[in-house]
């Protein structure tokens, strides 16, 4: 008679984090497919081919596991933000732009703002999490850049959590904007850099100093 050998913790704990992935990845579907108020924990569970209460071992409630997904966008497309505090001010800042519309130009992410967007007003909850899982971390790094930066005499003194939100909305008032409204189709590569390049340099024109380091095109 062949003994079967036991399943140790760590590979029950990879069978379980494979099922939780399986799971964010069918609910991100959904939600897509089906928006935030038309889609249901029950639909997930059927979707799943599971009960509910399975899928209620992994998350408690459907807002838990739309956060689940905003960390799985998160992880798959914001870039580390990488923020070299010694480097010359312009050229730091239109990479970390560049970047940052790279990832928030990109389909899964223009289609998870029109979500947010179509149903925050029905759903508050989804807003709050959006903006705390997304905009409001990212805010709180970049404030601590600029803060080394004002310490530095490279920006005038100011709050820079307020900097570092009018700084993002700048980035956002040109190819985001009118791609979100399907004015033009997704820009390339080029009109990404440009339009960090643009946000940068009116970004420092308000807040810059004669410290500031210029960047090349």
């Amino acid at each position: 008679m062949i003994a079967c050998e036991a399943e140790t913790p760590s590979r029950r704990e990879a069978r379980r984090e494979e099922r939780r992935a399986c799971i964010v990845a069918l609910a991100h579907r959904l939600f897509d497919e089906h928006g935030y108020g038309g889609t249901t924990m029950s639909a997930v569970a059927a979707a799943l081919g599971g009960s509910k209460s399975t899928l209620w071992a992994y998350f408690a409630s459907k807002e838990e596991l739309f956060g689940a997904v905003l960390d799985r966008l998160v992880t798959q497309f914001a870039p580390a933000i990488a923020l070299d505090e010694e480097a010359p001010l312009e050229p730091t800042l239109v990479r970390y732009a560049n970047d940052f519309l790279s990832m928030t130009l990109s389909p899964p992410i223009i289609a998870l703002n029109r979500l947010v967007i179509g149903e925050a007003s029905r759903f508050p909850e989804l807003g709050r999490l959006f903006y705390a899982r997304g905009p409001e971390r990212r805010h709180g790094v970049v404030a601590g850049y600029f803060a080394a930066q004002i310490a530095r005499g490279r920006l005038r003194p100011v709050d820079p959590l307020l900097a570092s939100r009018q700084f993002h909305h700048l980035c956002h008032t040109g190819l985001f904007v009118r791609t979100l409204w399907s004015v033009e189709p997704t820009p390339d590569a080029a009109a990404i850099h440009q339009d960090a390049i643009d946000a940068v340099r009116l970004f420092l024109h308000g807040y810059g100093t004669e410290d500031a380091s210029p960047a090349a095109d």
